[in-house]
């Protein structure tokens, strides 16, 4: 499955399920625009394969001249991720407009309007694939995410649809709902609970392959979806979450 001379642009590329995309395409010969409000690491700015654009997702009216550019960067662009995404927890009753209007613009308008901008592009390079990071909150839900699961059930729709419109012009879409990936903030909420060593073995029970994904878990089936073995899948929505969605509970 190899990305040799392959460009992608990744937004949300520094961390967590991001940072985990980047480093498999570089480990399969890629070169990588990161795209996201914070500097990358410095060992990142150092590779001459990975460039940093600092960008504000929120604003659409940037996202034209971020695409154009990565492709006079690196002479053109094959691959679009669409990674960067926001979560918090809010009821119902509690959550305001503004609030929801944060949620859909970064995990839905974000998205759209990048994929929008990277076309002339992607319409010029064969294989060209678009690949969204969605979540199993976009299949079932956890309490008080009813924003986050609307805006990645949307995510995993907008895949389909982009599928159905950009197949003519050879463009291939597919989602991955990753389930509980390990970060600097799933640990810090781990470390919350009384017993944080009983938290982190209660939730690996939750998975049939007994333990949390990686970065890298998520990173191997982009690399599948932005490679030519995937040539024949799009409108997909890759569900990666050790079997968390499939393990029915039963009471203890």
């Amino acid at each position: 499955m190899n990305l040799e001379n392959k460009i992608a642009l990744v937004t949300g590329g520094g961390r967590g399920i991001g940072r985990g995309i980047v480093e498999r395409f570089l480990e399969e010969g890629a070169r990588v625009a990161i795209v996201q409000r914070s500097a990358v690491d410095q060992d990142l700015r150092e590779d001459p394969r990975v460039m940093g654009v600092p960008a504000d997702l929120a604003n659409v009216s940037n996202f034209a001249r971020i695409v154009e550019r990565v492709a006079r960067h690196w002479g053109g662009l094959d691959i679009l991720v669409n990674n960067a995404g926001i979560m918090f927890e809010r009821s119902v009753s509690e959550i305001t407009e503004a609030e929801w209007n944060l949620m859909t613009a970064t995990n839905l308008r974000a998205p759209l309007f990048l994929c929008q901008a990277a076309l002339p592009h992607l319409r010029q390079r064969p294989g060209a694939s678009i690949i969204n990071i969605g979540s199993i909150e976009g299949i079932g839900a956890n309490p008080d995410h009813t924003a986050y699961s609307a805006t990645k059930a949307g995510l995993h729709g907008m895949t389909r649809a982009l599928a159905v419109d950009l197949g003519a012009d050879g463009i291939r879409c597919n989602a991955i709902a990753p389930g509980w990936i390990a970060s600097d903030l799933s640990e810090a909420y781990l470390e919350s609970f009384g017993d944080p060593g009983e938290a982190r073995r209660s939730l690996n029970r939750l998975h049939p392959v007994g333990r949390v994904g990686q970065g890298a878990d998520i990173g191997d089936v982009a690399v599948f979806l932005a490679s030519d073995q995937s040539r024949f899948m799009t409108g997909e929505t890759l569900v990666v979450d050790g079997g968390r969605t499939v393990k029915l509970p039963l009471p203890r």
